[in-house]
């Protein structure tokens, strides 16, 4: 789980790379239809609303957007056909990349990833060829500074809550949870605890270390791949030094 962790910091400061850009809006409304569309439009009983809608206010999107994203994801207003896909390919050096698309049209999308990943010395594989290097997890990450609690104390709770494992990083705290149990633990620890951030994610079973000119080159393409529209998540098995 190393590699998910560091990567996983990688990825929260990329976050706030794209909110500049102004890309970020696009992700959490279609993740906002999405969430309403498979779970309804009540985020007391849809966890998965519940959390795009927390990153949505943190991220300033506009309430009538916010509105409107849940009436299309409800079929209230009319909307694009938007579909779920995960891609999958290998990065230089060989690290397994693992992507989660939402597109209205699969075709564009398809030849404008498998152009990043050949422009970065990398290949779009077929379906299959990496996941079976993940698992598949929840996550839940706390903020230090607004836990309240100390390791030993969260780490109990963590547990007794469900958790089956957590990591400590430099100014969070990561608990991993198996996606039967993800919803039930983190009810009980928000509860008690200020939760930053909630997802099933993917988790390299392995990790895979290159040199220095390998691993920018494969950071490179993870961020390349970070900043496309249609992309929502990227997972890999790179490790790397911060």
């Amino acid at each position: 789980m190393a590699g998910h962790s560091k990567w996983a910091n990688i990825k929260r400061k990329k976050a706030k790379v794209d909110a500049q850009r102004g890309k970020i809006f696009t992700r959490l409304t279609k993740e906002i239809i999405l969430a309403a569309k498979l779970g309804g439009g009540d985020p007391a009983g849809n966890l998965r609303l519940k959390t795009a809608l927390e990153k949505a206010k943190e991220a300033n999107l506009p309430k009538d957007k916010i509105e409107r994203a849940i009436m299309k994801g409800t079929g209230q207003l009319a909307s694009s056909n938007l579909e779920q896909i995960v891609y999958e390919g290998y990065g230089p050096g060989g690290v397994a990349v693992m992507l989660n698309i939402t597109t209205d049209n699969r075709n564009r999308t398809a030849g404008e990833i498998r152009h990043i990943f050949s422009k970065h010395n990398g290949n779009l594989g077929e379906s299959g060829c990496v996941s079976w290097m993940f698992e598949r997890k929840g996550l839940l990450v706390i903020d230090k500074e607004k836990a309240g609690v100390n390791e030993d104390d969260l780490m109990m709770l963590a547990l007794e809550a469900g958790a089956e494992d957590i990591k400590v990083e430099d100014d969070v705290y990561e608990i991993f949870t198996s996606p039967d149990d993800f919803t039930d633990v983190y009810k009980n620890l928000e509860e008690k605890i200020p939760v930053s951030e909630a997802e099933i994610t993917m988790v390299p079973q392995n990790t895979v270390k290159l040199g220095p000119e390998e691993a920018e080159k494969a950071i490179k393409l993870l961020e390349k791949l970070e900043e496309h529209d249609d992309v929502d998540d990227v997972y890999s098995n790179l490790e790397t030094d911060e």
